[in-house]
Order: structure tokens, then sequence, then C-alpha cells
């Protein structure tokens, strides 16, 4: 096997056993829960084909939802999250640069770069998943707060692992 496939594959296994073992029981007064699973499908290689990251942002998402006990809701947050990467990536890496980039890590991209990236693509997951969670009007406040402050736990922590496996690396 490929030396990525093993690192996407430990990293796939760890970040889902945190998300059901840890971060599931840690919720701030019922209004901010972190999914930092989100973070595989952040940090897949630039050059994944669109059809492998779909399939994999999908599986994530069925994974996290056999253990939630939400049928489809991560699944189809991941799923817009895979989306969302592709938009953000197109936009704001240069073609060329991918032989220098493989993944988008903090190490790599630097801190800003990877700050905005993973603040957008958590907000628009978190967007989407609290409101098809609840998918009412009536509790349009309580939902928003869930969302904020739910993104700025999980950005948090993002950067926080980040910095912990932080590698001095030079972009060319």
């Amino acid at each position: 096997m490929s030396r990525v496939i093993i690192i996407n594959l430990i990293r796939f296994v760890l970040l889902v056993f945190l998300q059901v073992f840890l971060l599931k029981n840690i919720a701030l007064y019922n209004l901010s829960t972190p999914y930092l699973y989100i973070l595989f499908i952040l940090l897949l290689p630039f050059e994944i084909p669109n059809v492998l990251l779909f399939a994999l942002a999908f599986i994530l998402g069925l994974t996290i939802d056999a253990f939630y006990d939400t049928p489809g809701l991560h699944a189809a947050s991941c799923v817009l999250l895979a989306l969302v990467r592709i938009l953000f990536i197109s936009v704001t890496v240069q073609k060329d640069g991918f032989d220098n980039e493989p993944e988008p890590t903090l190490s790599i991209m630097g801190f800003r770069w990877f700050f905005s990236y993973a603040l957008i693509l958590t907000l628009f997951h978190h967007f989407f998943l609290f409101n098809l969670e609840v998918f009412r009007f009536s509790e349009l406040e309580y939902t928003l707060t869930r969302f904020l402050l739910s993104s700025i736990f999980t950005v948090f922590l993002m950067l926080v692992s980040g910095l912990l496996f932080f590698r001095k690396k030079e972009r060319k």
C-alpha cells in the first residue's frame, strides 16, 4: 500500500474513534459540540479524484451516523463539505502548485490559509448539519447559537491539533 493511503486510513480510524468515544460526550451547556471528524475530509490530498472524495465523505458521514443514530444527517453534511472543499481549493490554490503542496495541512499551507480554509468549510458543514437536524424555524435562534459555538469549538480543536503535529516546511 502507498504511504498516503496508510496515513489517511489511520487518520480516518483515529478521528472516528476520537469523535465517537470522546467528543460525542463533550457538549458545553448543550450549545457547543465539536465535530473534529471533518478534519479527515479537510486533510485529504489535493489531487484526490472528486468521485473518491465524495465516496470517502459519504462513508465517513455514514460511519458517524451509525454511532450517533442520525440516519443520513452527517453523510449529507459531509458530502456538502466535500463539494465546498473542491470549490474553495479551486478558487484559492493555483493548479500548478499541487506538486509542491501534496495536502492542505497547517504546516504546508500556512496559518492564514489553513485558518480560513478550516473556518469556511466548518461553517458550511455545521450550518447544514444543524439546520437539517432541527428543520424548523421555531428554534432558529437556538440553532444559530449551536452552529456558531460548535464551529468555533471545532476550528479551535483543528488548529490545536494542527499545531501539535506542526512540522516546519518551506513553501516553494
